[in-house]
């Protein structure tokens, strides 16, 4: 359990669509106003999703399949999303961390990200 998962992602997801308006396009048919049970829920999923491929780094391909798929060919969701919602996510943590995110931190998470990413968008095509 993520006590914080559905503050960091709801406001990473808000900040994507304040900052990249056009990434709202794939949430059209869900409320994304600011505090919205769907953007709520939704950021609190992509959070768990985060922590599980953390706990499972070292098979984070086989870990994230279903996702990539779901992503892929039922969403259809661009992979340079992923990119821009990884931006979000670093700075909204930069927020919330203060001192704690460290160059260090920011590096390592920067790179879990990226490697998250690359997953989810392996199957796009």
């Amino acid at each position: 359990m993520i006590p914080v998962a559905e503050d960091i992602g709801s406001e990473a997801l808000l900040r994507m669509f304040t900052t990249f308006p056009k990434t709202k396009t794939y949430f059209s048919h869900l409320d994304i106003s600011p505090n919205s049970d769907h953007l709520r829920c939704h950021g609190k999923k992509i959070v768990q999703a985060l922590a599980e491929g953390a706990r499972n780094i070292s098979t984070l391909a086989t870990t994230l399949a279903p996702l990539s798929r779901f992503h892929a060919y039922l969403l259809r969701i661009h992979p340079t999303n992923f990119k821009l919602l990884n931006h979000c996510i670093l700075v909204t943590l930069a927020c919330h961390m203060g001192d704690n995110f460290t160059p260090v931190a920011h590096a390592a998470i920067d790179k879990f990200l990226s490697a998250f990413s690359a997953v989810l968008a392996e199957k796009f095509r």
